[in-house]
């Protein structure tokens, strides 16, 4: 908003008489009132569960004393030609190494000018909300966060303690944490996030891994019983057992196939909690929740809902894994496939990355196993899979069962690809009634030709999640 009495430069005067004084506060509440508009002054809206987008709102009314002895102060630090004051974002807030504080104490990670270093840091706020102290975890709105280049969002109420800086696993607590809990009481009182960036951080990776999702019995090796309220070592009479065998699922985050396991796990006759994990191979990110109370489940949702994993790059667990850059199209993350046998035509296409030749390039599409999978011994997806071969389509298997055999089927396809180069391959697949509901990864690789011994080379990967619907 221009000023509509702008101060002379040549002259102490600007036409409108007064002091310089008062000539700085007849600006600054031309400045202050020029920020509201009609929406400010609507009435706020019903509570909501929602995030929402916050608008700052600034005080247009202020003591006239009050006003003039704070510009009386900050003149001293304004030049001659500025008279509105500048609000400046203050720097993000960072969480801190060190011994962990009570609950109930604030903490760097509360203060948006802490100067503290630390592998955890919030995002800037969104659009449109000033960064302050209300956006901090437990004051508000849902905090952005980022942790190893995971971007999710802290529930309003949860707090971030003081944490290994260096460590690949980031505990949030819940607002049911008593007070002097830290990191090391993640379980049961919050949740804890996972991501391990380089291939020796997993494979020196002793939980959670995705192996974790497939164990029974692990939990009876546990040195503690993490149930809320009363956690504690494991002592005479206590003896862990998983209740079952775990619950598996699939589902999609951050438009990626996510694993889980669900475990009721028993310490004694009287105590028992839940052990949640779930996992994302390809990105080796792992969220998990034990012990936590059944009232925290949505907030803990809310957490897996707003992964963003877009701007971290996947650890590269073998070399030359990402030499070949992979796009679908005609299939996109938790699209509704029927069971009826109806059609879906894909294209897949293959991109070298490198500076190198690449004399042969196998091309694979399939479908992986999932909860939907006929069959008992090997479960595998049923319907059909066919690839353009020149004019004509040829017959492939689509589902993988207990052997390589659909590794071997795009051999006879494979093409070279000099540096830059791409190569599309279109595929055409359709499920039947024997393929359940259920979240269905259709992976595409790219491999070095293969005949079915040894191991099998990938050197790109992309996996799209979809929904089979039962028709």
């Amino acid at each position: 908003m221009s000023k509509k009495h702008p101060r002379s430069l040549e002259g102490d005067d600007d036409g409108q008489g007064g002091t310089p004084m008062e000539r700085l506060l007849r600006e600054a509440l031309e400045a202050r009132a020029g920020q509201i508009s009609a929406h400010d002054l609507r009435p706020a809206g019903p509570p909501s569960r929602r995030v929402r987008r916050l608008r700052p709102v600034y005080v247009a009314a202020v003591p006239l004393f009050g006003l003039a002895a704070a510009l009386a102060v900050s003149v001293l630090g304004f030049r001659g030609d500025s008279a509105a004051q500048r609000h400046d974002a203050p720097p993000a807030a960072t969480v801190p190494a060190g011994p962990s504080p009570s609950a109930q104490e604030p903490t760097a990670a509360a203060s948006p000018s802490a100067s503290t270093t630390s592998t955890v840091s919030p995002l800037a706020p969104p659009d449109g909300v000033a960064a302050s102290s209300t956006m901090t975890p437990g004051s508000g709105a849902a905090v952005p966060y980022n942790f190893r280049g995971v971007k999710f969002r802290i529930p309003n109420g949860w707090t971030v303690p003081e944490q290994d800086a260096s460590s690949s696993t980031l505990c949030v607590l819940s607002p049911g944490a008593p007070a002097g809990a830290g990191a090391k009481d993640c379980a049961p009182y919050g949740v804890s996030l996972t991501a391990y960036n380089t291939a020796a951080e997993v494979q020196g990776a002793g939980w959670p891994t995705m192996g974790s999702l497939d164990t029974d019995a692990g939990w009876s090796a546990q040195p503690n019983c993490p149930v809320w309220g009363n956690p504690h070592a494991i002592g005479k009479g206590d003896s862990l057992k998983p209740a079952d065998t775990g619950v598996r699922t699939k589902d999609i985050v951050a438009s990626k196939t996510i694993s889980k396991t669900q475990w009721q796990v028993s310490c004694n006759s009287r105590e028992s909690f839940t052990a949640q994990l779930w996992g994302l191979a390809d990105d080796q990110v792992f969220v998990a929740a034990v012990g936590l109370k059944p009232e925290y489940q949505a907030d803990l949702v809310s957490i897996l809902d707003t992964l963003d994993l877009s701007g971290r790059p996947a650890p590269a667990l073998k070399a030359h894994q990402n030499d070949i850059a992979i796009t679908v199209e005609g299939l996109n993350p938790g699209q509704s496939i029927p069971n009826d046998g109806t059609t879906v035509q894909v294209a897949v296409t293959y991109r070298n990355t490198t500076q190198a030749n690449c004399p042969s390039v196998q091309p694979l599409f399939f479908a992986e196993w999932y909860a939907g999978s006929p069959g008992t011994a090997v479960p595998i997806t049923n319907g059909s899979l066919e690839r353009l071969d020149g004019t004509a389509w040829k017959p492939l298997g689509l589902g993988v069962g207990g052997g390589m055999d659909y590794a071997t089927q795009g051999k006879d396809a494979a093409f070279p690809l000099a540096p830059g180069q791409s190569r599309t391959v279109k595929y055409r697949f359709k499920l039947t009634r024997d393929d359940a509901a259920g979240v269905l990864p259709m992976t595409a690789q790219a491999v070095l030709p293969y005949d079915g011994n040894g191991e099998l080379t990938v050197i790109g990967q992309k996996s799209t999640p979809v929904r089979v619907v039962v028709k």
